[in-house]
């Protein structure tokens, strides 16, 4: 075990996969001699060759149809969006291709693409740099999204991404790349903070996608939460007094429905935590999915702590941020609740 930051857990994720298989290429804008923009990348070219990570023009649509091809014939690229924000461009290639190419092609051929890209909020990146538009891949059957929110899942996730046959939405939150975040933190950090966040195996592991972890085990009240969220999460409850119990979803597509439907129909009341926009987040289906499986077991509405449906923005974005005290307001709100 070795102790690593999150950048530094993925690129380790990436380094030993690309020494097991020869099929396994990164590439995107900057990832190659620069290492990337986030230094996810770095030495990774100088490693294993040029052919195998490499450049590419700004273009994301030209460098998910490049991956989908490479996929089709037997590879499998990581290719990277340099920010979430820019992967608009090249979405009908994931939707209309990626997405449908195992289906449409009867299993004569599929995607084994892992698409990595930084998202979310936190570091003054402002309204094109700080989106979380994870829903919006959750809607498109054929997608599988995940979201780390350590470094020892961040790998073994990375890796399971990487040898999955179907195509994953890989998203990365920036706010946690270098180093620890104390979630009670209610303004945003202008240095990132550099010391390891976490002891991490040096080798070769998976963590299974679809499968949940429970963080915080307690009886009074369910908080489900990826990403960042789950640090601020965290850092409510311990602050609230509330005996909560706090899920990391750690992918949203496949969902662990199972370990959500146990913990809430062990507590009777949940709260969803999440840093996008609320309107059409993926707070609403998880609320749905409460409600539809724990009717009965329910003592109180379902709350949802999230972004605002607005812009991002850069000069109040640590009132845009879902931060700890909001989460506690609606752990005080649903405890209230009889």
């Amino acid at each position: 075990m070795t102790a690593m930051s999150m950048i530094q857990a993925l690129n380790s994720a990436l380094d030993v996969t690309m020494a097991r298989d020869p099929d396994v290429l990164v590439f995107g804008e900057d990832v190659g001699y620069f290492g990337g923009v986030f230094r996810v990348t770095d030495g990774l070219q100088a490693r294993h060759g040029i052919q195998r990570c490499f450049d590419t023009p700004i273009s994301e649509g030209g460098i998910i149809a490049t991956a989908i091809g490479m996929g089709a014939y037997g590879l499998r690229p990581v290719p990277e969006i340099q920010f979430a924000d820019y992967i608009l461009p090249a979405f009908d290639q994931l939707v209309s291709e990626a997405a449908r190419l195992r289906y449409r092609s009867g299993g004569e051929f599929w995607a084994p693409i892992t698409v990595r890209s930084p998202y979310g909020g936190g570091i003054f990146g402002g309204q094109t740099h700080s989106q979380s538009p994870e829903a919006l891949f959750a809607h498109v059957i054929g997608l599988k999204t995940v979201i780390p929110s350590n470094p020892y899942d961040a790998k073994g996730l990375l890796i399971a991404a990487i040898e999955d046959d179907d195509p994953v939405i890989f998203l990365e939150p920036k706010r946690l790349y270098n180093g620890p975040f104390d979630g009670r933190i209610d303004q945003p950090v202008r240095s990132w903070a550099k010391e390891p966040a976490g002891e991490v195996p040096e080798g070769h592991y998976t963590v299974p996608l679809g499968k949940a972890a429970i963080v915080r085990e307690g009886a009074d009240v369910t908080v489900l939460a990826y990403g960042t969220m789950v640090h601020v999460s965290l850092a409510a409850i311990e602050d609230s007094g509330h005996d909560a119990e706090l899920i990391d979803l750690r992918s949203i597509v496949p969902l662990d429905i199972e370990t959500i439907v146990a913990s809430v129909n062990k507590t009777g009341r949940c709260i969803i935590v999440h840093e996008a926009s609320r309107f059409g987040g993926f707070g609403g289906e998880l609320s749905a999915l409460i409600q539809e499986r724990c009717f009965y077991a329910l003592e109180a509405p379902v709350q949802r702590v999230t972004g605002y449906d607005t812009p991002y923005p850069h000069a109040f974005e640590w009132d845009y941020f879902p931060g700890p005290k909001r989460v506690r307001a609606a752990l005080d709100t649903v405890m209230r609740a009889n």
